[in-house]
């Protein structure tokens, strides 16, 4: 995977490639989760980030909330979400809101859901960077849908270990963090985050809570080389984490990083065995595949192993 130059938004808009287009999924199971995300005042990173897998996922009954607001403290030049700019010292973000957890628990009994995947936006102005809001989430969705599983995706918390052990305490069964790129590329992609910060907030969790299983993912595309992603796996599977999606990345506006270039589906299938051999239990990797595509079916399948 050499490193390739920026080049321009419109060339590479132009010569998007065939395997990029997103298939939406037919029936009326779109329609019911966005008037159940309605009714109950529930955003999706989904919709905030712009993930050109929402058609899919919404036709298939399922999408990802996302909690603590909308705007972000940090200012990742990939992500669409919104974000202030000063991320340290936020001016006049909004309070948690206490009903939160109890209507995303609400909304995924509606849909009927059997895997809730729960995400936020990075707040950094809060002491704990909303760790309790997220195990207050988790412990709502259990006592409305007890045989559901619970997955995590979480922010860093800036690795702080009281956050993480809020973490472990709660009801979960996958904790979701996503390093998003190879060490090198931090700087300019994930700027206020750290590489090593995310790794040592798996391995710690791992280390409280070796029960449950770790999950991450990356974006490839952004100029990374091919060893340094596979060094990142590597270390991601040395810090406990299990379970994998690879997908490519997307500029979601000309405000927005570039994309380096396209990576070929072989390329994606390549890397998953390559991952597989390394001992993941789960690999999803494509030009398509986000944090969440399909962790549903990804938990069926694990459960039948074990």
């Amino acid at each position: 995977m050499s490193r390739a130059g920026n080049g321009s938004e419109n060339q590479l808009r132009a010569r998007k490639p065939p395997w990029l287009r997103a298939t939406p999924v037919p029936g009326r199971s779109a329609n019911l989760v966005r008037r159940v995300l309605a009714a109950y005042r529930l955003e999706t990173v989904c919709e905030q980030a712009r993930c050109p897998n929402r058609g899919h996922c919404y036709g298939r009954g399922t999408a990802t909330f996302m909690i603590m607001g909308t705007v972000c403290t940090r200012a990742c030049t990939y992500c669409a979400v919104e974000h202030q700019a000063n991320g340290d010292e936020p001016p006049g973000l909004p309070p948690l809101d206490p009903d939160e957890p109890s209507r995303i628990a609400g909304a995924a009994r509606e849909l009927g859901l059997e895997h809730v995947v729960v995400t936020s936006v990075t707040r950094d102005d809060l002491p704990d960077g909303g760790a309790r809001h997220f195990a207050s989430t988790a412990a709502s969705i259990r006592r409305e849908l007890p045989d559901a599983t619970i997955e995590l995706l979480v922010p860093d918390f800036k690795g702080k270990a009281s956050s993480i052990e809020l973490l472990a305490s709660s009801p979960l069964d996958v904790l979701n963090h996503n390093i998003e790129t190879v060490p090198s590329l931090f700087p300019s992609v994930r700027p206020g985050a750290s590489f090593e910060v995310s790794l040592g907030l798996l391995s710690s969790f791992c280390g409280l809570r070796p029960d449950i299983p770790l999950k991450s993912g990356m974006m490839l595309g952004m100029g990374e080389a091919r060893e340094e992603v596979m060094t990142s796996l590597s270390r991601l599977f040395d810090a406990g984490v299990r379970i994998l999606t690879l997908g490519q990345y997307l500029q979601p506006s000309s405000r927005h990083r570039p994309v380096s270039r396209y990576v070929h589906p072989d390329e994606f299938t390549s890397i998953r065995l390559a991952a597989m051999g390394m001992g993941f239990d789960a690999v999803e990797a494509g030009p398509l595949v986000r944090s969440s595509f399909h962790a549903d079916m990804t938990m069926r399948l694990l459960s039948r192993r074990t």
